[in-house]
């Protein structure tokens, strides 16, 4: 699963796997308690693969600040929570994007950010992040082949 089918739902706590479309809207399922709801197409839905953080020259896509903390964290959980001091996420968040926009970052999406992450760990989505980088990888290598001729 890509994150083309995860979900932030203004209002809604967590992340949500887009399951259908409807006329009116999409039917979501929730990561936290798996409960399925319809989603009018009037709420502000996000798909993660469309957020991107602020930094001082570029805007760097979600997917990219995740892969960042996975390889920051060997692939485990942050060492720090969503819930943890104003100052030590700012801290965190430096070390993950040492350029981002602290005037354009709050420290609300720091939080939401760090607890994504932990939400998508947790469902392993990360692991899935990581193999289909590294598969676009292998496929974009030219073979020893085409560097013979």
């Amino acid at each position: 699963m890509s994150l083309d089918t995860i979900l932030a739902i203004s209002g809604k706590p967590g992340l949500y796997k887009m399951l259908t479309r409807t006329r009116t809207g999409i039917v979501a399922e929730s990561l936290l308690d798996k409960k399925r709801m319809g989603v009018n197409i009037h709420n502000n839905i996000s798909v993660l693969s469309e957020i991107a953080i602020y930094t001082l020259t570029e805007e760097v896509p979600l997917k990219e600040v995740f892969k960042k903390i996975f390889e920051k964290e060997d692939g485990k959980k942050t060492t720090v929570s969503h819930k943890d001091s104003t100052i030590e996420l700012e801290e965190y968040f430096f070390e993950i994007l040492p350029d981002y926009d602290e005037d354009r970052v709050y420290v609300s999406d720091i939080k939401k950010v760090i607890q994504w992450y932990n939400l998508l760990h947790d469902h392993d989505l990360l692991q899935d992040i990581q193999e289909k980088e590294e598969t676009e990888k292998v496929a974009s290598k030219p073979s020893s082949t085409d560097e013979e001729e």
